[in-house]
């Protein structure tokens, strides 16, 4: 009984670990965002900096899965869990690549002036940091309901991102002189709208391990 009383109390923590993973993604990513839109290259230093602590909180809560299988020989849905919990820090980490490459467009962009307010983007940026959140919220809660939201959203973040591509595509026609600056956002708005597939498929892991079923959440 007590064996099983500290195995809890370890899922526990590594439920908390991926939760302290997660906020260093989103933070990362509407840090990415925000350098951008101000031209903070500080901020987007920052960004590119902080990304060695997700990759080490990334190891350590691999270390913490590949020890509880070890010792701990979990069972049904604890074994479903912590495998999940594998493949979600697999996402994260993603994500915060992604985030740091936003951030590295600031840096390349310098003090140019953008060549229109960035209004879709920052909105792009705001669906994912919210599916991040809520993505690793149903892992915590083993909701599968909420899980499924991840399809609605990502939907939203691609609908978003079809809108950012025309405009731009509309601006290098009309002025060949915004072509590299263009290029640029829509890197940024490919790797936003890759973040949300990320979340998408933490969501497809989540309802994976809430029911043991497989499902493609953008179908």
């Amino acid at each position: 009984m007590t064996a099983r009383k500290s195995f809890h109390s370890e899922l526990e923590d590594l439920a908390s670990q991926i939760l302290k993973m997660g906020l260093l993604v989103e933070e990362a990513i509407r840090d990415g965002v925000e350098s951008l839109k101000n031209k903070d290259q500080d901020l987007a230093r920052k960004v590119i900096e902080g990304d060695d602590a997700i990759d080490e909180l990334e190891t350590e809560i691999e270390q913490t899965c590949l020890r509880l299988f070890a010792l701990q020989q979990p069972m049904a849905v604890d074994l479903r869990m912590i495998g999940t919990a594998l493949k979600i820090i697999t996402d994260l980490e993603r994500m915060a690549d992604h985030a740091v490459d936003i951030a590295k467009v600031t840096i390349r962009l310098g003090n140019e002036p953008l060549i229109k307010p960035l209004i879709d983007i920052p909105r792009m940026a705001e669906i994912t940091q919210r599916m991040v959140r809520e993505c690793l919220d149903a892992f915590i809660r083993k909701d599968a309901a909420l899980a499924h939201k991840m399809a609605t959203w990502d939907e939203e973040v691609d609908h978003l991102y079809a809108q950012v591509f025309r405009e731009l595509l509309l601006f290098m026609i009309e002025d060949p002189k915004t072509i590299r600056q263009a290029t640029q956002l829509l890197f940024v708005g490919q790797h936003l709208e890759r973040i949300a597939d990320h979340a998408t498929n933490v969501g497809e892991w989540v309802v994976y391990m809430v029911t043991g079923e497989k499902r493609d959440l953008n179908k």
